[in-house]
């Protein structure tokens, strides 16, 4: 199925389960060409389900995704493990499932800021440059969308920072869109367009200046003055009853507060 009005993907009342359990429940999303949109929400609360939804890699109970035809998509895992013991080059890694030419693999590296590595052994590469590897491999296809899943778990503030730096850099460059899960909300809020908040549903989403003071929001990740927080000082007199300025902020109707939870540790160390 195709998209309408110039989204690359879209869902409409998608949801998601896994046996009997519901994962997802009624979400409408869409994601435009140029758009940084990242994925908030708890552990266990759908946020790489809904990315797999997306790209049809886990199918829908009810509601349906609709994709640009054509559409050529980037993936950046969440981590990938490697047997130390395998010899392999970045180049070679690179070239797997098939060969690339030397061109696109030089630049792909360049756009990912991992030049002079292709020689490198995987094995030996630092956590900021093999994800910078994993990006690098996403972009060998000009992706009109790239989807990362908590690309930056491991690396410390400031690697995730010049990540989600590099991520802007890619987007101006190629146009593409980014959609992304992350928990590092220090950097993330300052690195989106847009953020969206699940779950178990959309519970709210914005610009992330708007997220941040929105209720469900804050009974999610905590009201402290650390993190995403911290980047947003002033006040807002968004009325979380009108829907005008979030898509979903209205209407989400149970109880957040038992997952007011493990992201303390972010706000802290920002």
């Amino acid at each position: 199925m195709t998209t309408a009005s110039g989204a690359l993907i879209a869902a409409q009342g998608l949801t998601v389960a896994q046996g009997e359990r519901v994962v997802l429940r009624d979400v409408d999303f869409s994601i435009t060409a140029g758009e940084i949109v990242t994925v908030v929400g708890p552990n266990g609360s759908g946020k790489s389900t809904l990315l797999k939804a997306l790209i049809g890699a886990l199918p829908a109970r009810s509601g349906g995704v609709r994709r640009k035809a054509g559409l050529r998509l980037g993936y950046v895992p969440q981590g990938l493990r490697l047997d130390p013991s395998m010899p392999m080059s970045v180049g070679r890694f690179l070239n797997l499932p098939r060969r690339v030419s030397a061109d696109a693999r030089h630049m792909a590296l360049a756009e990912a800021g991992a030049e002079g590595l292709e020689e490198r052994p995987l094995t030996a590469l630092s956590g900021g440059q093999f994800q910078r590897v994993l990006l690098a491999r996403a972009l060998l296809d000009r992706p009109e969308l790239l989807i990362l899943d908590e690309p930056t778990t491991g690396l410390d503030q400031p690697g995730q920072a010049a990540f989600y730096q590099r991520l802007e850099e890619v987007r101006n460059h190629l146009g593409c869109a980014v959609l992304m899960v992350s928990h590092e909300l220090h950097v993330v809020m300052s690195a989106s367009d847009r953020v969206v908040c699940v779950n178990g549903h959309i519970c709210c989403e914005g610009h992330p200046e708007v997220v941040a003071q929105a209720e469900e929001y804050r009974a999610l990740f905590g009201t402290g003055t650390g993190g995403a927080l911290a980047l947003y000082r002033h006040e807002h007199s968004h009325r979380h009853d009108t829907g005008h300025d979030m898509g979903h902020d209205a209407g989400c109707d149970h109880d957040h507060a038992h997952d007011h939870q493990h992201d303390h540790q972010h706000e802290e160390t920002a």
